[in-house]
């Protein structure tokens, strides 16, 4: 004699439930290793940028500061400006907003940062609300 739907659903009730506890479960992993690939995708950008914002720091520093042969080229700077703008694209906003403003800001003071002082300050703040914001992001990972 033929069961009917419902008899078939009452005898196999264990089978369904654990079919939608595996479904579920694995659901939720997928969603979890993603979600922690971006949190260290965002992090590892994060901690770049910090890096090379401390190295652009030390670039502004010496060009001012420094005397003699222990000076540096603020030119060099020009390469670390680029690869914060370019990492800082990876991180969520305002992370790309800021190294905009600091690429805009190290464009227009760069040449005067050997005899400069507001160009130093200028730069400097610049680099400190970019660090601020890093910081912010990486304080919002979950």
């Amino acid at each position: 004699m033929a069961q009917n739907v419902g008899q078939q659903v009452r005898s196999n009730a264990v089978a369904l439930i654990s079919l939608a506890v595996a479904l579920t479960a694995l659901s939720y992993n997928t969603w979890r290793n993603e979600r922690t690939e971006h949190n260290r995708n965002i992090r590892v950008a994060a901690f770049e940028v910090l890096t090379e914002l401390g190295e652009l720091q030390v670039v502004v520093n010496s060009a001012f500061y420094a005397k003699g042969s222990n000076r540096m080229d603020p030119m060099t700077g020009w390469g670390r400006v680029a690869m914060i703008t370019d990492l800082s694209q990876l991180l969520p906003d305002p992370a790309p907003r800021r190294a905009e403003e600091l690429h805009r800001v190290w464009q227009a003071n760069w040449e005067g940062l050997a005899d400069n002082e507001d160009s130093v300050e200028r730069v400097t703040a610049e680099i400190d609300q970019s660090r601020a914001a890093i910081r912010e992001i990486l304080r919002q990972l979950h």
